[in-house]
Parts: structure tokens; sequence; C-alpha cells
């Protein structure tokens, strides 16, 4: 015990006290979490895929493999639960972040009582820092303003670089730095790729840290936007694969299964579950379609390698520093693979959220570009079911492709079995306590005066060194979109639900849509790993056992109430303590206005610029937001006023008709719903008219909607210039305008109510 301060006139007179900093325990290890997105149980060359992985490889075959574990079907809730140890939730986060509701499970706030992994190991002394994807910022709270409580410094990160939105365009990223927004380093000219980026910044990050602080242990959280779509990547990493996968998804699941089997990841025994039979096979594809989805494969494959190589590049830099022996390292995916590509995949995954069909000729016009910077591509959903090989579905549901996804464990100094393969039953919710388990740290009883809530995980810790340690608990439920299964000792009960929000599942997949009349199949899984035959009538007691055990689960952990859609949950939106209302003016001089802090479009609008125009040849950016995948831009080309509209990727496109004069005036544009324009009959269609003060200047119209939530990958709407990607081929950023902005209304008063369901398709394509 020190002795009491003494403070006395003179230092001679004084006793110090030197204050400690919290330090962890000796040898307490690094931990690097690299977290993949849509990445199915068998796309991982370690899981069975040949596609080339060797970096994922190597670290499996250094470490552990572990064949049974589980998440939660979708991006923010397995974030929640792995940075918790909490059931997502009961930790608010049941559906996406981008939908908060007025229930204790969604709102997608994290509560006090339950402070995060990185909180906890930040507190006990260790540098915490977070790279990639995060998507746990609760809508309307994302912009300039914050509030920064739920970003990932107010998770307990001292370092951030990355997105908070659930997808990203990989050429040209919305990006933050620690609590604010910044333009990406390079352009897609340049050869910038946000995965390279993000690899650059964790071995930064790393770097000054052990230049600053020599032997303190750190947390690197490595969430790449990476396998989610946009699937790009340069032509040269796709070009290995060209004709690789000519012989179809029914051939590839096939060879994938032989190759699990082969390798123990799949034990000997286990069924191949068949098809869905509303996906097509492959044989009954015409040869313009097999072209089109053996393409979409390749770009995959290219993706995933090239992502792979970026995790190699940090492994090999931890190595260089000789960090890799004293590193827990996990890696995992947040769900299964995706099938949000629908029967033909996606030129465009925004297509669907402006109602545009997919179509096979639309995929085909564009497949020498596919993974460039004019795609925002996805493959269909025929290639997520293979993915996830031997499993039903993908991602969203409950079974197993949905939730069983590649995990690796890696630690030299700890692991002795190098190469095994574990079959215990572990989840997302466990990987918090057994991190806290590895380096010798407790979870709090209380955090800033708030008693904690029980941690549903259970330390793994000990299947590190023994095959035969028992699971780390006996019960885990599951719910997304009300699909719904439980696991209780070695068996597994799961509906059959089907829920809504991607359109070809909709109109085409087989199952219940009616809460009373799902069914509940029922599997032994320590017999029937694959979950591919149904035992349910032969085991009438353990089917309702395991339903009340659900519903007793669900009770426990704010799981009620379910809804397939949340449409009909939406009364409980949670919306903006700062709404954007529908009449705001801006100004330039700050930093790109958050998507959340503008009105929404989609009703009518009238946009107007109040500018100096100078000389004979006015151009630039007046406004501009989002890029030629789905945005608009107000501007001035070769003397003229331009308004386009990126609907998708289909663009509309209007020009004045006279040059913009020199001197102070007001250039602007409005848009009309067909049934709001004034005329006698009614007008069957939409219109877009440019003005010069009030005097109208051109028009054009068009049939359809326009999207309620425009989908982009700038960072909010700009002022005076562009970056990123252009919305039209008209101008390259910045583009900047050369005359004198004043400022930017938007002004959507009298368009009718947001259609919240269109809302909630928005954040299910961009999860």
């Amino acid at each position: 015990m020190s002795p009491p301060q003494r403070l006395g006139f003179a230092v001679n007179d004084s006793t110090p006290v030197i204050p400690t900093a919290p330090t962890p325990p000796p040898g307490a290890p690094n931990v690097v979490v690299v977290v993949l997105d849509d990445t199915g149980f068998a796309q991982l060359g370690c899981f069975g895929s040949d596609t080339a992985t060797p970096n994922f490889d190597r670290l499996a075959s250094g470490g552990l493999r572990y064949n049974r574990f589980h998440v939660t079907a979708m991006c923010s809730p397995t974030r929640a639960a792995f940075f918790t140890g909490r059931n997502h939730h009961a930790v608010g986060m049941g559906f996406l972040a981008d939908i908060p509701l007025g229930y204790p499970g969604y709102t997608a706030r994290r509560p006090p009582s339950a402070a995060p992994l990185p909180r906890i190991l930040r507190d006990a002394g260790y540098s915490t820092m977070a790279v990639g994807k995060w998507h746990l910022t609760p809508r309307f709270e994302r912009s300039a303003a914050g509030p920064f409580g739920h970003w990932p410094l107010g998770w307990g990160f001292e370092r951030y670089y990355g997105f908070l939105q659930g997808d990203a365009n990989h050429w040209a990223p919305n990006l933050v730095s620690d609590n604010h927004y910044v333009d990406p380093p390079g352009r897609p000219e340049d050869g910038y790729h946000l995965s390279e980026d993000l690899a650059d910044t964790a071995i930064r990050f790393v770097l000054d840290q052990r230049h600053a602080a020599p032997g303190k242990p750190f947390f690197l959280y490595f969430a790449l936007g990476a396998m989610h779509s946009p699937h790009h990547v340069a032509p040269e990493w796709v070009e290995p694969y060209r004709g690789k996968f000519d012989q179809g998804w029914d051939a590839w699941r096939e060879e994938a299964f032989a190759r699990q089997q082969a390798s123990g990841v799949v034990p000997a025994g286990t069924a191949l579950t068949p098809r869905p039979p509303w996906v097509e096979s492959w044989d009954s594809l015409g040869t313009d379609e097999r072209r089109m989805h053996a393409r979409q494969q390749e770009v995959f494959a290219g993706f995933l390698t090239h992502t792979d190589a970026q995790v190699g590049r940090v492994i090999s830099a931890l190595d260089q520093l000789g960090e890799l022996e004293n590193t827990l390292l996990l890696v995992f995916s947040d769900n299964g693979a995706s099938a949000e590509g629908g029967r033909y995949g996606s030129v465009n995954e925004h297509r669907f959220t402006a109602r545009i069909p997919e179509s096979v000729e639309d995929n085909i016009a564009a497949i020498d570009d596919w993974g460039g910077p004019r795609t925002y591509n996805h493959y269909s959903w025929a290639w997520a079911w293979a993915g996830n090989t031997p499993f039903r579905l993908w991602k969203r549901y409950t079974w197993l492709g949905g939730v069983r996804t590649p995990l690796v464990v890696h630690w030299p100094r700890e692991i002795s079995s190098r190469g095994a393969i574990r079959t215990q039953f572990v989840h997302a919710v466990d990987l918090m306590p057994t991190v806290l388990d590895a380096v010798g740290i407790e979870a709090p009883v209380t955090v800033d005066g708030v008693t904690q809530q029980r941690i549903d995980g259970a330390s793994m810790r000990s299947t590190f060194d023994r095959d035969d340690a028992p699971d780390p608990r006996d019960t885990q439920y599951f719910e997304l979109l009300g699909s719904r299964s439980i696991f209780h000792a070695g068996w597994k009960a799961t509906t059959d639900h089907i829920s809504s929000g991607v359109l070809d599942e909709e109109e085409l997949a087989i199952g219940s849509r009616d809460f009373d009349l799902d069914h509940w199949a029922l599997f032994d899984l320590d017999h029937d790993f694959s979950e591919s035959n149904d035992v349910s009538d032969d085991h009438p007691e353990t089917t309702r056992k395991l339903v009340d055990l659900w519903m007793a689960e669900a009770g426990r952990n704010q799981v009620l109430p379910v809804d397939d859609s949340l449409v009909q949950r939406l009364g409980a939106f949670i919306p903006a303590t700062w709404p954007a209302g529908t009449d705001r003016t801006f100004y330039p001089g700050g930093g790109p206005v958050s998507d959340e802090s503008i009105p929404m479009l989609f009703g009518s609008f009238h946009i107007t610029a109040t500018v100096d125009a100078v000389g004979s040849h006015p151009s630039g950016i007046l406004c501009a937001l989002g890029d030629l995948h789905g945005g608009f831009a107000l501007f001035v080309d070769h003397g003229h006023l331009v308004f386009t509209f990126s609907r998708a990727g289909d663009h509309l496109e209007v020009v004045g008709d006279r040059p913009v004069p020199a001197g102070p005036i007001t250039l602007g544009v409005s848009f009309e719903p067909a049934e709001r324009r004034s005329s006698v009959p009614p007008p069957r269609r939409n219109a877009f008219t440019l003005f010069h003060d009030r005097t109208p200047v051109g028009s054009i119209e068009f049939s359809g909607a326009i999207p309620v939530a425009i989908q982009h990958g700038g960072a909010g709407l700009r002022l005076g210039s562009d970056a990123g990607l252009p919305v039209s081929d008209r101008y390259a950023p910045p583009f900047a305008w050369n005359g004198t902005l004043h400022r930017v209304r938007i002004d959507t008063r009298g368009a009718p109510p947001v259609d919240h369901a269109e809302e909630v398709r928005a954040a299910l394509h961009g999860d």
C-alpha cells in the first residue's frame, strides 16, 4: 500500500503518489477477430471450397476448425451477440440497426447493462482498434451530429476506420475515421479498393500501437465488407476462374460435399440436403443463362481470393512483428451465404428497392463489367445455396444454411492440436466469454455504476486442448424475421416459415407464411449433421418440448412480438430525435450531409440552388447525392443546367433548353408524380422539370416510382462538388462549381407519408 499523500509548501515537504494505469495479466495475448460477411459454410477452402483461400487455409492448418459454430442469420444481430456475449434480442438487436423499433428486443440500441468486449478490454489495459464494417449504429444516429454512443468509439474502441452501414461500394465507399466522415484516399481509376485500404489501415494501426506502447496487448477487430455484395474486384483476380464453374451449382455442390467429407469437416454418413424445388437445376438452363450464372460465381471467387490476400497481409504483418505466436485469432462469418440476388442475380442489387425487376438480358449486357465500378452486383440464390453445402437455405433463415458458418481459431502459443476439427456446438455468444477467459479478465459485475445483465454465452476455451470437451451450453434459440428454431441437448427444431423482403422468395419459395400453420421439423443433430431428416412424427413429445422451450427462451430474451416482415410493427418505428423535416436549406463549407439529415425525396420535391454564375461558361456540381448506382446530381454542363437521377442504374436525365445566364440566379428541379400534376385529363406519367428562377427550361416524363431510399456509395449530400463515382457520365468528380454557391434548398412539403414497408425492403438489401 502506498503511503498517504502529503502536500507541503515545498517539494521537500511533500510525498508524491504516482497513479497507475490498469494492465492486463502478464502474458495476456493480443486478440484479432476477422469477421467475414455473407460467407457460407462451404466457401472457404478449408471448409470444402475449390476457391483459393491459402491464408484462411493456413490459419486452419495451424489452428482449429469448428464445424458446429452458429450465428444469428443476419449481420447486425450476430455482431451484437459477439461483442456482448448476450443473445441478440437481449441487447436490442433482434433485426438490423437500420430499423429501430419501440420493442425491447428491436431498439437497435445496446443497453448500458451489456458492456461490450472492446470496453471491457480497454478498461483492463488493452489497446482497442476496429477496422471495417460496423452496422451497429441505429438509424438516425449516423449523421455528423451523432450521437456517437453507438459508434465504434462509443463501444470502447480507441481507433476506428471503416463504414457504418450494412454494405459499401468497394470502389468508392462511404468511410468514417473515428467519429467523422472522410473521403477514400484513392479513386477506382487509381486502383483503389476498399479491402486493400482496410488492410493497410489495420496494419498501420498495429504498427502505430507497437511503436508507441511496446508490450501492451491489443484487440484488433477486422471486419471486411467482403463477401457481402457488391462483389467488387479487379479483373486480374477473376481471370484465373474463367470456366471453373461451367459445371454449374448442382455439380459444384456435390464436388464440395465430397471434399468436405474427405477432409473430415463434414462427418461420414452425412446426407446432402436436396435442392429447394423453386431453385432451378443447372441442366434446365439455356446457354446464355449458364454463361451469366457461371460469370457471377467467377467474380465471387475472385473477390474471395482477393479478400483472403488482404487478410494474409495483416497476418504477415503480425508475424513480422513477432506478435502472431501470442495472438488469439478468430475468423468467422456473420451469417450464411446471401440469396438476396434472387433467381437471376443482379447487376445492381438496389434495383429491387427501385422496383426494377431483374432480367437475364440486363445481366448479360453487363457481363463484361461484372464486379467493376459500373456494377453493384450480386450472384443468384442458387450459388448461395451451393455455398452453404451441405445445408438447407441461406442467410435470413434459421435453418443451418443461415446460421452455421465457418469458425477458425488460431493461437500458436496455446493450441497444440494444429489442423484439428472441433465438433462442439458453439455460438457467437460464446466468443466473448472465450476471449475473456483466454486473456484472464473477469467480466465486470457493474460498469459505470450499472449492474450488468447475464452473459448468455460460455467459454469454449476447454475445446482448445480437448476434442472431447463438452459443449459450452446445451440450449440455444434462433429467430430472424419469423424464422425460428432451437437447439437443445443434441436436438434441433426448425420452422418452415418463409419471410418476406426478397421478391423472388415471396413469389416462389415454398413454406408456411402463417405462424399458426408453421410446421416444426425435428432433427437429431448428433446423428444428422446436415439437418436433413425430419423425425418430428417419430418424436412428437420431444418436438413439443422444444417448441415450449423456444417460447420460454423467447420470453426470457425479449424476442416477442414476432413478425415475418416487420411491416406490421412499423407503427413502433423509433423516429429521429431531430428529424430532417420537409424543408431544409444547406450551405457550402461543411462536410457532406448525411442522407438521414435530408428530407426524403420519393413523393415530390423541389431542389433549388441559389448561385452566382460566372461568365459565358458556368459549370460544375450544385448538389449531388449518391452515384451512378443510385442517386441524383443537379449540375451545369457546357453552360446548361442538368438533372440526373439514377434509379438503381436506370438513368433519368433532363437538360436545360437554354444556357444559364451570368449573374445571380436560382437554378432548380422539381419532381411531380403523375397523380399530383395539374392538367385535364390527369397525366399518366411523372415529370422532372428544370427551372431558371421561376422559368421552366426543360422537362422529361417517365413511368414508374422513384425509390424511398437512395442507397449509395457517397458519404451524403455534397454541395458545390462531388466525390467518388459520378451520378452521370457527363462529368468526372470533383467537377467543382466555378461560380459562387450560396445555398441549396430541398423542399418536400406536400409529399405523401413514407411507406415504411419499402424502407424495410431497402434495409434487407443493404445488410
